[in-house]
């Protein structure tokens, strides 16, 4: 499902509207936040200065967060990260489970863990790189919450399965061992733990990447990365299989968000501390390319008076398997439905009757229940 976000010029205003209906705006209310605990954690470094693996400086990325935390007006541009998070916390929602103790990995300023409140957690760490956008984040209310500094690319300081769930919400994407991460967030995860996750997709900002490509082209004869890589949506499945995870729910948003230009848009992006923070980024950009790529951007892409700037959103869903939990195959010929009259399944089911749907769902429940005793 598409979704369009438009920030107006000059104020703080978001609006938030479905595409296939009339705009509405909605402005979400912040919980009153509830006293927290605070610990400052340092652990040690696992990774070489300088190692090829490294496509991210993660000590600029903590400058970038810190000074966006000390903004006063930060909330002004949550609105992206505010609305990934109300849909990953309704996702949480969803999760027939009980769960105990919870991590919110990179929560920023709370954007997941003040909409999970009616989960029936009894403690929620609330971790972010950023000491500063951690001390600033909004706790969930009627939950018990501990603040801790955690580095994602270094062991995190929390026991081995001791979790039931871990969240992360655009986050991970700046994480330079991504592997490494995901195995941390699996050894402390609990056996049939979940992690659920949301980060942005290798199409994110694709305008505004190619407008900055030409326009250096043009005016300056090659060109540098000035929007940070980002993981692909086939990639994902593989590493969460690699990393111990079964079970996997992958899906896709596209979030459109509109802007006046190419300057509001990079202005924000500064705000959400979503800046360019790769390792050989181009220290600085010339005037005359940015007015190029600001007018290319508008001529591409522009529609009306503004411009559009797409956020892919991966959603991501991996569960940690129980050895006790042992799934029992169907005994053969058991099947009901042959495989080419599926396309017939819906014309069976309403030919059948409330009797046949009856006696489907009993047969369905004797089965589970022959499957636990054995």
């Amino acid at each position: 499902m598409l979704f369009h976000i438009v920030r107006t010029k000059g104020t703080g205003f978001v609006g938030r509207c479905c595409c296939s209906g009339p705009g509405k705006s909605v402005l979400a209310a912040h919980p009153l936040s509830a006293p927290a605990k605070w610990i400052h954690v340092a652990g040690r470094q696992n990774q070489q200065k300088g190692n090829a693996m490294n496509v991210f400086d993660r000590h600029t990325k903590l400058l970038q967060r810190e000074r966006a935390a000390k903004n006063p007006d930060a909330p002004i541009y949550d609105y992206l990260k505010e609305e990934v998070g109300y849909r990953l916390a309704d996702r949480v929602l969803d999760i027939k489970k009980e769960l105990k103790v919870g991590l919110d990995l990179g929560c920023g300023r709370g954007y997941v863990s003040k909409n999970i409140t009616d989960v029936e957690l009894k403690h929620l760490y609330m971790s972010d790189l950023s000491p500063s956008m951690l001390e600033t984040a909004q706790t969930p209310e009627n939950i018990e919450s501990t603040k801790i500094v955690i580095d994602e690319e270094k062991p995190f300081p929390l026991e081995s399965k001791s979790l039931d769930l871990v969240i992360s919400n655009l986050n991970l994407h700046w994480v330079n061992n991504l592997p490494g991460c995901l195995r941390e967030i699996n050894r402390v995860l609990k056996e049939d733990g979940v992690f659920l996750a949301s980060m942005f997709g290798g199409d994110t900002l694709f305008e505004l990447r190619s407008s900055l490509v030409l326009a250096e082209l043009e005016r300056e004869g090659g060109f540098a990365a000035h929007v940070s890589p980002f993981t692909e949506i086939r990639d994902i499945g593989g590493l969460l299989s690699q990393c111990g995870f079964t079970m996997l729910t992958i899906d896709v948003d596209e979030i459109t968000v509109g802007f006046p230009s190419l300057f509001e848009l990079m202005w924000d992006l500064q705000g959400m501390a979503e800046n360019n923070a790769g390792i050989n980024r181009k220290t600085h950009l010339h005037r005359d390319t940015m007015l190029a790529a600001s007018a290319i951007y508008q001529e591409m892409y522009g529609k009306g008076e503004g411009v559009p700037a797409t956020f892919q959103i991966i959603y991501m869903i991996g569960w940690k398997p129980d050895p006790k939990q042992k799934v029992v195959p169907a005994e053969r010929g058991s099947g009901q439905v042959s495989l080419k009259d599926l396309h017939r399944l819906d014309e069976m089911v309403r030919d059948a009757g409330m009797e046949g749907r009856i006696k489907f769902m009993k047969d369905m429940m004797d089965e589970d229940d022959k499957n636990k005793k054995e």
